[in-house]
């Protein structure tokens, strides 16, 4: 027990020495400790706070300006429009094309330049335009906008943005025609109505007048947004509504009404990787029914639509919609889903293989400072039954999967699920206040508790604990970093 204590008590004083020495907590809140084994020794020897502070500082805006490379993003886009009936009449299967891209270079810490293009051939004609924006930050507060393009339509403007208030921003702009002079004065008006939403007002002046206004919102599951568009020869409604089922899919439904489009579009996407999604949509109005295939990878889109019938058959039309979606869930349970499971699977247990001499490690030194903490937790324990205060029955803290199957991996006996979780009983135990209250505070790790460790490292981690409180069960989960606070009534089983 000597030898435990010894080891933990130099932990602790280790933790000490970096609080109270200014320096060095400084170095540790940049680099932690790595800063403090290494980071010292290189470079200049440094005596003084102040040197050694403006040296950090530059390390970390050097740090930042890494991160910010390249400066150069480009996007684009490319569409191509394919149609079933023009094939079946021996026109093609090609109606047309268009491309745009995009390349944002910033030149300064204010000021970028953003270079783009857009070239659209439909049958027998086409045309193309090449736009430049140069745009410079006046202050925190206001910006200024020129562009020009040339090609199809070459125009000059600028435009002039400010941000009125904390929840209000305003933006005017003038463009002119270098064909035959027009001018086209626009006004935007955004203001934020609440956490989640904001609202839109765009006017516009010139050959073609319209007004407009819209409204976005954006929470963690569900992403929707409308706008309604009036002008002097046109009108137009739209509306979309995207509900995310998981971190990797969503479904979408929009609609389009006005003087020249009624369509109504259904569909759903998933990501397929780090940085490539894909979408179907099924679209059904008066163009006709709408097939659309959509390839996302990074800044770069691929857009397919194909054109199934000009005519609205309600039979050909429940067929174009239930086929697709079949095939889909068919492919997805038989063929995706289990190929990934086998995937993630398998990457589990290398991380697992490459990291296992590590946790053991950390695992003893874990059981070792519970040893420590046993007799005391004990006590603690025994007085809260006596009072029939907090007492923590079982906590766990390990995979989040893990934690989730732990009782079939009981029944089944499974040890690679049991081996991603430690029991944290003792440590939340000896954690508890002469009052019976427990408290984890928000953004720190539970594997930083005395008696505890990371049992599988690069996996999402949970706390699971059961505790009673009088004579009532309670159990609550929580994740890595967020906070506990018990006993609550809403724990209660």
């Amino acid at each position: 027990m000597k030898e435990i204590a010894t080891e933990n008590f130099q932990r602790v004083c280790e933790a000490y020495e970096i609080l109270t020495d200014e320096n060095k907590r400084i170095i540790y809140d940049i680099y932690g400790m790595e800063g403090l084994i290494s980071g010292l020794e290189l470079g200049p020897k440094l005596e003084k706070i102040d040197e050694i502070k403006e040296e950090l500082e530059r390390l970390r805006h050097q740090r930042e300006q890494e991160k910010a490379t390249p400066n150069i993003r480009s996007s684009g886009s490319l569409l191509a429009n394919l149609s079933w009936p023009d094939l079946l009449d021996g026109d093609g299967f090609m109606r047309g094309m268009a491309m745009a891209t995009e390349v944002q270079s910033q030149i300064s810490k204010r000021t970028s330049l953003d270079i783009g293009g857009n070239l659209a051939v439909n049958e027998n004609s086409g045309g193309g335009a090449a736009t430049a924006i140069l745009r410079h930050h006046v202050s925190q507060v206001s910006s200024v906008e020129l562009m020009g393009s040339i090609g199809l339509q070459s125009l000059v403007g600028i435009q002039i943005s400010r941000q009125l208030s904390v929840h209000c921003n305003a933006s005017t702009g003038i463009t002119a025609s270098l064909r035959d002079g027009s001018l086209n004065l626009s006004n935007t008006w955004t203001r934020q109505l609440s956490e989640t939403t904001n609202g839109n007002i765009q006017l516009s002046l010139g050959e073609e007048s319209s007004i407009g206004i819209g409204w976005r919102k954006k929470e963690q599951k569900v992403s929707a947004s409308g706008e309604i568009k009036i002008g002097t020869s046109s009108f137009g409604a739209t509306a979309n509504f995207t509900r995310f089922f998981s971190s990797k899919s969503h479904g979408r439904i929009a609609g389009t009404v006005g003087s020249d489009a009624l369509a109504v579009e259904i569909g759903g996407g998933r990501k397929i990787s780090k940085f490539s999604t894909i979408r179907m949509l099924y679209s059904i109005g008066v163009q006709g029914l709408i097939w659309k295939f959509e390839l996302h990878r990074g800044g770069q889109k691929l857009v397919i639509p194909i054109l199934l019938s000009n005519h609205l058959n309600p039979v050909f039309a429940t067929g174009a919609f239930i086929v697709p979606v079949s095939l889909y869930f068919t492919l997805k349970n038989f063929v995706f889903k289990p190929y990934y499971l086998r995937r993630e699977k398998q990457k589990a247990f290398e991380n697992i293989e490459k990291t296992k001499n590590q946790v053991q490690e950390a695992v003893a030194a874990a059981m070792k400072a519970q040893q420590l903490l046993q007799n005391v937790a004990n006590r603690k324990k025994a007085k809260q039954e006596e009072l029939g205060g907090l007492v923590v029955v079982q906590a766990l803290y390990g995979s989040q999967k893990a934690i989730i199957n732990r009782h079939k991996s009981e029944e089944t006996g499974d040890d690679g699920v049991a081996s991603q979780i430690i029991d944290v009983t003792v440590p939340l135990n000896f954690l508890v206040t002469d009052s019976g209250q427990l408290k984890l505070h928000e953004g720190v790790k539970k594997s930083g508790i005395m008696g505890s460790c990371d049992p599988c490292p690069g996996e999402p981690k949970q706390l699971y604990v059961k505790y009673t409180y009088g004579a009532n069960r309670h159990e609550v989960t929580i994740g890595d970093y967020d906070e506990l606070l018990i006993p609550q009534e809403s724990h209660r089983i």
